[in-house]
């Protein structure tokens, strides 16, 4: 289905001239090569006295929405409306400070935007379809950053006139409506199969959750006979278990802290220093790794990692993340994110207890233990407390070994799905890249 959206022999312009801008290349012989200035405009009308209520926000993924429809991201909107910004259906709305990372997009309503916001529309004889495309491109985000201000990376801000100095290839009117129909075409169908991969794998997550929880609650005997755990988030258990509080099959619970001097400590090789994005329910991911020297480890003695012990993720978004170390002879250490669990082996094996973290317990457990306000969090006492259903080693054993098999074929199958997205993400921009600047030909 992806190769439909894929041409098989991408046509090319027979004549092509240097841009004299790197970013952009070669471009068509006829077409131009000129500053947005000459073919958009800003437009700075302000909502005083207000004329519109109806507020709209910038998303990255959904571009330009109704405020009630961008869901927990960025800013809460002002009261005063009177200093925000009007915005016009087929105008281009861009966040001067987030532009530099994509934070553009093609407005279709009327309504209000913050202050920090431009928007821009376009003269006669132009397509602000063709310009929306140009802006989306990481290429010319890029050359913009060169024009931006700021103390800070993530604060950088760049000016309005400082975009609309910039060069970019220029077609015909004509060919600017034939690109943008063809983009709008093939885009939306990349567009929907992205989001049928993203739903399978939101499909394939869920069914794993149930197949764990099923195992690590009733067995793998579908014949045993059940009695209540009087735990509401094991519900019924094969008679010949029990809930048991962790606190009973541990000979740690806790967790580590941040190193005398924070981030500044942190150093290119010595002992792994593992922190909450090390931590996955699929094992340890160590892309982003950093250490710690071994006279820091020294004085973090009691927080050292060993083979074995079920590491998970206490704070923040992460929260519930879980997995086994098993780096068998590298030395580690965590931070006050991560909690230890060191079990008593002969009668809790660290990935049956992991398994349960994975499992739809995990979050009904979170959930049910919050703490920390506005930062979800998890306390040593509330993990002590809380009770697993517990069978014995050989049962275990069997359960660990089923869900091993079954949980690798589901992660093979949403890798898949991943690799897909991805695939189409990089396509989906070099596509636009090559036909708004006149290296692939559409019309």
């Amino acid at each position: 289905m992806a190769n439909e959206t894929k041409q098989k022999a991408p046509r090319r312009y027979e004549k092509m001239r240097d841009s004299g801008v790197e970013w952009i290349g070669m471009v068509p012989e006829h077409w131009n090569v000129e500053r947005l200035q000459w073919h958009l405009e800003e437009i700075n009308h302000t909502n005083n006295p207000v004329k519109t209520a109806n507020i709209l926000s910038l998303t990255n993924k959904l571009g330009v929405v109704p405020y009630e429809e961008k869901g927990n991201q960025g800013n809460k909107a002002k009261e005063n409306l009177s200093d925000y910004k009007l915005a016009y259906p087929n105008c281009i709305v861009a966040n001067s400070m987030n532009i530099l990372i994509g934070s553009v997009g093609l407005c279709n309503y009327f309504g209000c935007v913050s202050p920090v916001y431009y928007v821009f529309k376009a003269k006669d004889l132009n397509d602000i379809r063709f310009f929306n495309y140009v802006f989306g491109l990481t290429n010319f985000q890029k050359e913009l950053r060169k024009y931006a201000n700021g103390i800070l990376e993530i604060r950088l801000r760049v000016s309005a006139s400082n975009i609309l100095k910039r060069r970019v290839a220029i077609p015909p009117y004509s060919e600017q409506l034939s690109i943008a129909d063809f983009l709008d075409n093939i885009i939306s169908k990349i567009d929907s199969i992205i989001a049928e991969a993203k739903a399978s794998i939101e499909e394939y997550i869920a069914w794993k959750s149930s197949i764990i929880y099923e195992a690590v609650t009733k067995g793998l005997d579908p014949t045993a006979e059940m009695k209540d755990s009087g735990v509401e988030w094991i519900g019924k258990i094969p008679v010949a278990w029990s809930a048991c509080a962790l606190k009973r099959l541990t000979v740690k619970i806790g967790s580590g802290k941040t190193p005398l001097g924070g981030a500044e400590t942190y150093t290119s090789h010595g002992v792994l220093f593992l922190r909450s994005q090390n931590i996955y329910d699929t094992g340890l991911q160590l892309n982003n790794a950093t250490y710690i020297s071994p006279e820091v480890n020294a004085s973090m003695k009691n927080t050292e990692v060993e083979f074995g012990d079920v590491l998970l993720n206490i704070t923040g978004g992460s929260i519930g993340r879980c997995c086994v170390y098993d780096l068998d002879g590298v030395v580690a250490n965590v931070n006050q994110h991560v909690c230890i669990i060191r079990t008593k082996q002969e009668i809790l094996r660290p990935q049956y207890l992991r398994y349960f973290w994975n499992s739809a317990a995990g979050p009904m457990v979170i959930s049910q233990c919050q703490t920390g306000g506005n930062r979800p969090g998890l306390n040593f006492e509330q993990i002590g407390s809380v009770k697993i259903p517990l069978c014995d080693i050989a049962s275990q054993d069997a359960i660990i070994k089923y869900l091993d098999s079954k949980t690798r074929d589901i992660d093979s199958l949403i890798q898949q799905k991943q690799s897909l997205i991805s695939d189409l993400e990089s396509y989906k921009k070099s596509l636009i890249y090559e036909v708004v600047t006149g290296k692939r030909k559409v019309v």
